[in-house]
């Protein structure tokens, strides 16, 4: 499936975040695990009373979004950080606790992955992406000018 050509000027003009974001680069961990059976509301809970406390007090913690698949099988958390730096390595010392709190939950060990915002709707830092519209839209259609079909 091609890209729409506003889509590609989107992407080439996106190379850097740095471009996006005065103060560098945010990032985000997207980690991904199979859950046992009927887990799924067991894992809600332990993310938001056990996890996500832990997290709140990191060093440059910005946000977690929790996914689940319809089937509750899956899922999936990606938490945004302010640099690098302050994610907390998959190897610290933490890490393999947070597993162990999971682990009568998980099918095995999670996928994780790091990743360097490019963009995002939501500004998660007061300034982060003020600019976006502009980079982004300087030759595109203006907001709210695409016709519907009649």
């Amino acid at each position: 499936m091609a890209m729409s050509s506003l889509a590609q000027n989107k992407f080439v003009k996106a190379e850097s975040a740095d471009s996006l974001n005065r103060e560098g680069p945010m990032f985000a961990r997207k980690v991904a695990a199979r859950l046992k059976p009927n887990s799924l509301m067991e894992f809600v809970r332990v993310m938001e009373c056990e996890i996500l406390p832990w997290l709140r007090m990191q060093e440059g913690f910005l946000d977690l979004i929790m996914l689940a698949a319809p089937d509750g099988s899956e899922v999936a958390t990606i938490s945004f950080w302010d640099h690098h730096e302050n994610m907390p390595a998959c190897h610290s010392r933490d890490f393999p606790q947070v597993l162990k709190v999971l682990e009568d939950l998980l099918e095995g060990p999670p996928y994780v992955k790091t990743f360097e915002v490019v963009g995002s709707t939501r500004a998660l830092r007061q300034g982060n992406m003020s600019d976006t519209d502009e980079l982004f839209c300087e030759n595109g259609p203006e907001p709210g000018s695409f016709e519907t079909p009649a």
